[in-house]
């Protein structure tokens, strides 16, 4: 049985969260309004709950489920097996979510405050620069 380990995010909004998880290719993923249980690589009832849930058959084989719990400030932490930190749910994973995720929060903030993007630029380094430019 796979130890979890519990992860701190700046991860709040959960639209932009599933989002992020969409584009680095999770097409399904749960949203739940209470928290519900996390299952192992072995089908086996874990005790961790979490409101966001990747399950294990769409991470690979031998895995665990993924969950991402919200916590009393608001954020969320990711709940990873140790397999799966050592394999595709890794630090470079969890680095490519939270950019992701702050992408699509940068630009609804922007489309909320009506500006316009100019332009956008992804960098060697996977960085991307948004412009934007006031409306009107």
């Amino acid at each position: 049985m796979s130890h979890y380990t519990c992860i701190r995010t700046q991860i709040r909004e959960v639209p932009f969260l599933v989002e992020a998880l969409h584009e680095m290719g999770f097409a399904d993923v749960e949203v739940h309004e209470e928290a519900q249980h996390l299952f192992g690589y072995r089908g086996d009832l874990r005790p961790q709950t979490a409101e966001v849930i990747i399950r294990r058959k769409y991470i690979g084989a031998a895995a665990n489920d993924v969950g991402f719990k919200r916590q009393d400030s608001g954020e969320f932490e990711a709940i990873i097996s140790e397999f799966d930190r050592r394999n595709r749910c890794n630090t470079a994973w969890l680095q490519e979510l939270n950019q992701r995720y702050g992408y699509h929060l940068v630009k609804e903030q922007m489309r909320l405050e009506d500006r316009v993007l100019e332009s956008e630029e992804v960098l060697e380094n996977g960085d991307i620069i948004l412009l934007y430019s006031e409306r009107g």
